[in-house]
């Protein structure tokens, strides 16, 4: 990866592109320390120390953030909008035939998906600014100050108005800049916005984590010892799941046309373990912090009042606490959802029938396979196989560093999660292979050679 980037880093048209891409990435971290008028940081940053913890909802979008949504700031919704605009479309566009026949029509199609995308996540982010601005409206500290500082009257229409218009000034500036990314830039927008906000979180947990060593080493020395070989560990599998694939072999039949002969070749279909990436661990995570949400405009009873506590506050409270990120039967269900969703965003996203179809019209075929159904059947095995392999490896990954930091009570290392380490090195792979890419296409000798 080193000797790549040192080899594009000597081109003087990728160089431009990776400067430009770092700017886009400065850009977005200094935006991220501007904060919204009419709010109180310190009641703010102390409601979320005490709320956003043990992989809630309020957490996750922290981290997607770099830490802004903590801070207030005006980048606070970060690329979230953008995230789950990008997946309602990718999910309407199997669901509605104008949506499908845009994706058909290949580069010019996918920038208006693009731009209806970035419409759709506007509306989110209006959606998302309104819903924050009541989190923060109800937000206060121990001695009853606010986090807005006015909640009535004419002025409070003013906050408010401020309040929502900052956030959704900054999601659609934060889109803006992904774009950028995408033109003029490496790698995809979005992926590098999201990349940078967890890498900057990063650094904070180290320095937890060795104040942690520091203040009482005998207690956790060797916990955080493990929990770093785990990481390591970790960055190592992901990267094996990245590079490994199931290669379909594809033998093309012989044909002549006029004195040239064509075909005879023998190739073969890659099909990647990962095929799906983070998106299922997206989804279940979306869908395991509703409970959490909840708890934002009614907390459960607790002690002596929960057992005075009628019938259904007893229920809300042992629903939330069902679902609570601490409980075991949280890891387990979120561990079956990111398989059932990994086979669900396959099959919408592979279709062997028509896979199928391609190979019998270009005169290729599987041996061993008659083309038509037979050839879709054994595609179709081969990606229920995949894709079964690769959603455990995502739920392993999602799973198992939620069960070993809540066993040893080591929960302030949000952006070292697997989730956020997924993240970071899939996207990492990416933007190499995009500068291989480049640099092939330019023949550089060195690095072919």
């Amino acid at each position: 990866m080193f000797k790549t980037l040192k080899t594009a880093w000597g081109i003087p048209e990728i160089r431009r592109k990776m400067l430009f891409t770092l700017f886009i990435i400065v850009i977005f971290r200094l935006g991220s320390a501007i904060t919204v008028p009419f709010l109180d940081q310190e009641v703010i940053r102390g409601w979320m120390a005490e709320n956003a913890t043990n992989g809630n909802f309020l957490e996750y979008l922290n981290i997607l953030s770099g830490g802004a949504l903590q801070k207030a700031t005006i980048f606070s919704l970060g690329v979230t909008p953008f995230i789950n605009a990008s997946i309602i479309i990718q999910l309407l566009t199997y669901a509605l035939p104008p949506l499908e026949r845009l994706q058909q029509e290949g580069e010019d199609g996918r920038k208006k998906l693009n731009q209806i995308s970035s419409f759709v996540a506007f509306g989110l982010a209006t959606l998302m600014s309104f819903a924050y601005y009541l989190t923060l409206k109800h937000m206060g500290d121990d001695g009853g100050k606010s986090a807005v500082k006015y909640t009535t009257g004419g002025q409070g229409v003013l906050a408010m108005f401020v309040i929502m218009l900052s956030f959704m000034a900054g999601a659609s500036l934060v889109i803006w800049l992904g774009n950028r990314i995408n033109e003029r830039g490496i790698g995809n927008g979005v992926s590098m916005i999201l990349f940078a906000g967890i890498v900057a979180r990063i650094p904070i947990d180290i320095g937890t984590l060795y104040t942690k060593m520091r203040t009482a080493p005998q207690q956790w020395f060797i916990i955080i010892v493990i929990y770093l070989l785990i990481f390591v560990a970790e960055i190592v599998l992901i990267v094996f799941f990245n590079e490994s694939e199931r290669r379909i072999p594809v033998q093309y039949a012989k044909r002549v046309v006029g004195r040239k002969q064509y075909g005879g070749q023998n190739t073969h279909i890659p099909i990647k373990v990962c095929l799906s990436g983070v998106m299922p661990i997206i989804f279940a995570m979306s869908f395991m912090s509703l409970p959490s949400l909840f708890t934002m405009f009614k907390k459960p009873l607790e002690g002596q009042a929960l057992i005075d506590g009628s019938f259904w506050e007893r229920f809300y409270a042992g629903f939330v606490a069902f679902f609570s990120t601490r409980s075991y039967a949280y890891a387990a269900i979120y561990f079956v959802l990111i398989i059932l969703f990994n086979y669900f965003y396959v099959a919408i996203s592979y279709n062997p029938v028509e896979m199928a179809n391609n190979l019998r019209q270009s005169n290729g075929g599987i041996p061993g396979i008659r083309p038509g159904k037979p050839t879709s059947d054994y595609i179709q095995r081969v990606l229920s196989k995949i894709s079964l392999v690769g959603a455990i490896f995502l739920g392993i990954v999602a799973v198992f560093p939620i069960i070993y930091l809540r066993l040893t009570n080591l929960t302030e290392v949000s952006s070292m999660g697997g989730t956020s380490i997924l993240i970071v090195v899939s996207v990492a792979i990416e933007t190499v292979r995009t500068l291989e890419s480049q640099l092939m296409m330019r023949h550089h000798k060195g690095f072919l050679g």
